[in-house]
């Protein structure tokens, strides 16, 4: 059954409007905006009087409480339009009487519980009674409609379930993804930073950050060198002309960040790095023998994000790309996307993400949404579909989500706390190549015009990174930790041999620090443990008399005395990925 029609999502959708009761008993003067059911939950948004926070939940969840106690009736009735504005002016809800004028001139749904009625088109649950678990979460800020030049309305957000042990469980895995937070967990692990200088949706990355980085990024690219890619380079600017050319300028120019130089030429800051790409393929006149041409390029692209919106490494304004184009024959389309997959699969493996695989296609009923030609389209779409089949999977159908350039192939993940998020995708461009008039030499000496593959495995690397260390709850597996081994010398008098120690597993590729400070042995243990070290080596007279040293695993207070040599060749096995 879909969400939209289950006991669920009516319980829910019943419960916002309890909510909106509650918030008229306290504040008569609220004016109502929406209250959808959502995922996990429900919101409603209110322009209030006087301002709540989350300590006035208890009085809201109370009144709920009681007013779900008297198990009134889900009411539903039809109102002319005409009847509806008029009681919307009456009663001064400005967002409802926006809503009203904008519908059809026809009857419109309302739902009413007792002295409340809303304007809603359902479905609702037929007695309050069937409300038996709820809570208030968080109090948000939203604009009107998603528009910043909106009114900003105060959003509340619940959940409800259909009992009280599935809302503790619900609650439990909120508590551990709050304790779990790449925000907190970013600053603890001193991995990045963001400061109000710099500006918000800017990250910095310290060095362990950067570590972390450069440790997923030469993973993606061990994969591609495999399968023939090269490294290619472009400008983070580029002249409006580009964009115009590409279509990107019609569809994003207000989200672009603009620069005008002193000769009054027009520039904008890269979103996207694809047309760039074009235009080193475009340099010279290729022959069918030498596609496909694969180009990798790790950078970073800017979106003129909404404050509002801005959600640590989530969703930020300069964001990192591990994009790549191919450009090749048609007959090369299904393999080059074959290979795209493959390196998906073996990059998300070591972390254990089993993916789920979504289809992207175009709308019929809106093709004025899309660049390119009816018959460019199916013949896009065919290709993925038999792809799709030929890997032995199947997908679910995202009518409506393909970009507006071509169809795409998303691969979805569950963290630990099975929540799904979309990570690495592969899009197929027969439009690209025309508007840039793309061309090579077929076998019969003619010009033909190749097809782009659009593929990026991470998709965002500051995204993922986010979702990594939520996974994790930044308890990174050995291989992808930015530190792997502390040195933690006892006194002094070991601190030489500690240093030695260092030295002798950073030959061997391993990342390793060393501790010299002053601080007790205790001390020194339990910082590492916060930074989540895999391996602490201590190190005392006796470990310095045997050339030995001994381990303290992370995941158990276990101790082991062992040689240098060997726990290198140990800890060197745990490195693969």
């Amino acid at each position: 059954m879909q969400y939209e029609q289950s006991e669920l999502y009516k319980i829910r959708h019943s419960a916002a409007h309890v909510l909106a009761m509650a918030v008229l008993e306290i504040d008569p003067d609220a004016k109502l905006a929406i209250g959808p059911p959502i995922e996990n939950g429900f919101y409603y948004d209110f322009d209030l009087s006087k301002p709540i926070s989350e300590n006035d939940f208890p009085k809201l969840e109370k009144l709920m409480t009681k007013i779900i106690a008297k198990n009134s009736l889900v009411e539903h009735k039809k109102v002319k339009k005409a009847d509806a504005i008029l009681e919307a002016k009456n009663k001064q809800q400005n967002f409802k009487l926006e809503l009203i004028e904008n519908l059809p001139d026809e009857e419109l749904n309302y739902y009413g519980i007792d002295w409340f009625w809303d304007l809603c088109k359902g479905p609702h649950v037929e007695k309050l009674s069937q409300i038996k678990a709820f809570k208030l979460l968080s109090v948000a800020g939203a604009y009107w409609r998603g528009d910043e030049k909106q009114p900003m309305l105060t959003r509340i957000y619940g959940t409800a379930f259909e009992s009280q042990a599935e809302l503790d469980e619900y609650l439990e895995k909120l508590e551990e993804s709050k304790r779990r937070d790449h925000k907190k967990l970013g600053v603890q692990l001193d991995l990045f930073v963001f400061s109000e200088l710099v500006g918000a949706g800017l990250p910095l990355w310290t060095p362990k950050g950067m570590q972390l980085r450069e440790i997923l990024d030469d993973f993606v690219w061990s994969l591609r060198q495999k399968h023939g890619y090269e490294k290619v380079e472009i400008p983070h600017i580029t002249k409006k002309d580009l964009y115009e050319r590409s279509g990107h300028w019609e569809k994003f120019k207000d989200e672009l960040f603009t620069i005008e130089t002193r000769e009054g030429h027009q520039y904008a800051l890269k979103p996207m790095n694809c047309p760039h790409h074009t235009q080193i393929f475009k340099r010279k006149m290729w022959s069918y023998r030498d596609l496909p041409q694969r180009y990798a390029n790790t950078t970073m692209v800017y979106r003129d994000e909404q404050s509002g919106e801005l959600s640590g490494l989530s969703r930020v304004i300069s964001i990192t790309q591990d994009d790549a184009h191919v450009f090749c024959r048609n007959d090369q389309v299904k393999e080059e996307m074959g290979k795209v997959w493959s390196i998906i699969e073996e990059f998300y493996k070591p972390v254990g993400f089993e993916l789920e695989v979504r289809l992207s296609l175009s709308d019929p009923n809106q093709s004025e949404k899309y660049l390119g030609t009816k018959e460019l389209w199916h013949s896009a779409e065919k290709s993925l579909k038999e792809l799709v089949k030929e890997r032995g999977k199947s997908a679910k159908i995202g009518l409506g989500e393909a970009t507006f350039y071509g169809p795409k192939i998303d691969f979805l993940a569950r963290d630990s706390l099975n929540r799904q998020w979309q990570v690495a995708t592969i899009q197929l461009d027969m439009n690209l190549p025309q508007r840039f008039d793309l061309t090579y030499i077929n076998s019969n000496g003619e010009k033909e015009r190749p097809v782009m593959i659009h593929c990026a495995i991470m998709g965002s690397i500051e995204r993922y990174i986010s979702i990594l260390i939520e996974h994790f709850a930044g308890d990174f597996p050995v291989w992808l930790a930015p530190v792997q081994v502390k040195v933690l010398p006892i006194s002094e008098k070991t601190l030489e041999y500690a240093r030695e120690v260092k030295n002798m597993l950073a030959l061997e590729g391993i990342r390793v620090e060393i501790e010299e400070s002053n601080d007790t042995l205790g001390k020194k243990i339990r910082s590492s443990e916060l930074e989540k070290i895999p391996y602490l080596l201590i190190i005392g007279e006796k470990e310095q008399a045997e050339k030995t040293v001994t381990v303290r695993n992370r995941r158990s207070a276990d101790q082991q005395n062992i040689a240098v040599k060997k726990f290198a060749e140990s800890i060197k096995l745990e490195i693969r990925p």
